[in-house]
C-alpha cells in the first residue's frame, strides 16, 4: 500500500484543526481484533501507527509502561504521524514501584532523557501511573514531584499523574500536585479511585466504560455528554456531574478563565470498540 492510497490519507486533519484543543485517542496501536475492522484488510501490520494517527488525534503509548525504547524508535514513530498528531507515553513502572519515590530522581530522569526529544511537536503529556499499592505518603510524594523535569531541551514538559490508592483523595495531594502543575488523571472506572479535580494546566481523561454491543463503543447520549464536558474544561470550566474531592475553586468574577488542551483516551473495556468511540467523540467536538 502506498503513502498516496485512500487508506492512508488524513480524513481527520480538519477535525484536529477545528478543535486543536481537544484530542481523543486510544492506547496503543497494535490489536489484532483492530484488523479488518478499525484497519483495512489489506494494511501491512507496518504501517498500523499510519494508518492510525491519521484517524486518530492522539495515542497512549503503553509499551513504554513495560519497556523504554531507544531514540531511534522514538523518532521513527514521529515520521510515520502527521502534523498535528500527539503522543502520550506512560513512563516505566519501575519508577512507580521504586520503594521510596523520593530515590527514583536517576529513574525518571534516564526515561525523559533517553530520547523523549526525538518526539519534537509529537510529544504529548508523560503519564506517570502508580500501582494501588502505592499510599499517599505527602513527604515522598512531594519529593517524586520535584524530580519531574519541567522542560527538556528547552521545550516544557506535561506531567499527569494516575493513582489507584483511595489515600489520594484527599486535598493534601490536590495541593502537591496543583502546587506542582502536574495534572491528575480522570480515571472513569468503577475498578478505581475517579475524581476529577482539576489540578494542572491541562486535563487527561482515561475512559473504561465501552461496551461490546455499541457499535461506538458508548451509546449517542454517552458521547454526546463526554463531547460537553469536553468543552467545559477546553474552555477553562468545570463539568459539575463527576465525582470530585473539593469543589471547584472559584475565580474572581473578572478574571477570564483560561483554556485548557484536553485529552481523552478510550482504554480497556471493550477495547475492540475503542477507535470507533474515540473518532465519534472527536467528530462531536470538532
Amino acid at each position: 500500500m502506498k503513502a498516496t492510497d485512500p487508506a492512508i490519507a488524513d480524513p481527520l486533519a480538519k477535525l484536529r484543526a477545528a478543535n486543536p484543543r481537544i484530542r481523543t485517542g486510544v492506547g496503543g496501536w497494535t490489536f489484532a481484533p483492530w484488523r479488518g475492522a478499525f484497519y483495512p484488510d489489506r494494511l501491512p501490520q507496518r504501517r498500523e501507527l499510519e494508518y492510525a494517527s491519521r484517524h486518530l488525534a492522539a495515542i497512549e503509548i503503553n509499551g513504554t509502561y513495560y519497556r523504554a525504547q531507544k531514540p531511534a524508535v522514538y523518532a521513527k514513530w514521529r515520521d510515520e504521524t502527521p502534523d498535528g498528531f500527539v503522543f502520550s507515553l506512560k513512563a516505566p513502572r519501575y519508577v512507580a514501584e521504586h520503594a521510596r519515590l523520593a530515590d527514583a530522581g536517576n529513574a525518571v530522569t534516564g526515561f525523559v532523557s533517553g530520547g523523549l526529544a526525538e518526539f519534537g511537536d509529537r510529544l504529548g503529556p508523560i503519564l506517570w501511573q502508580f500501582p494501588p499499592s502505592r499510599r499517599f505518603e505527602r513527604d515522598d510524594f512531594a519529593a517524586f514531584l520535584d524530580l519531574l523535569p519541567p522542560t527538556l531541551e528547552g521545550t516544557p514538559l506535561r506531567h499527569v499523574i494516575e493513582v489507584r490508592n483511595e489515600s489520594f483523595l484527599c486535598t493534601g495531594y490536590l495541593d502537591l500536585a496543583r502546587a506542582h502543575r502536574v495534572a491528575n488523571v480522570f480515571t472513569d472506572s468503577a475498578d478505581h479511585p475517579s475524581f476529577a479535580d482539576v489540578t494542572g494546566d491541562f486535563v487527561y481523561a482515561r475512559l473504561m466504560r465501552s461496551e461490546a454491543s455499541i457499535e461506538t463503543g458508548y451509546t449517542a447520549q454517552a458521547l454526546g455528554a463526554w463531547a460537553a464536558r469536553a468543552r467545559l474544561w477546553a474552555d477553562g470550566a468545570e463539568p459539575d456531574d463527576l465525582p470530585r474531592v473539593q469543589a471547584p475553586i472559584a475565580q474572581e468574577s473578572s478574571a477570564r478563565p483560561s483554556p485548557r488542551d484536553v485529552f481523552l483516551y478510550f482504554i480497556s473495556a471493550a477495547k475492540q470498540r475503542n477507535p470507533a468511540a474515540a473518532i465519534a467523540l472527536q467528530r462531536r467536538v470538532g
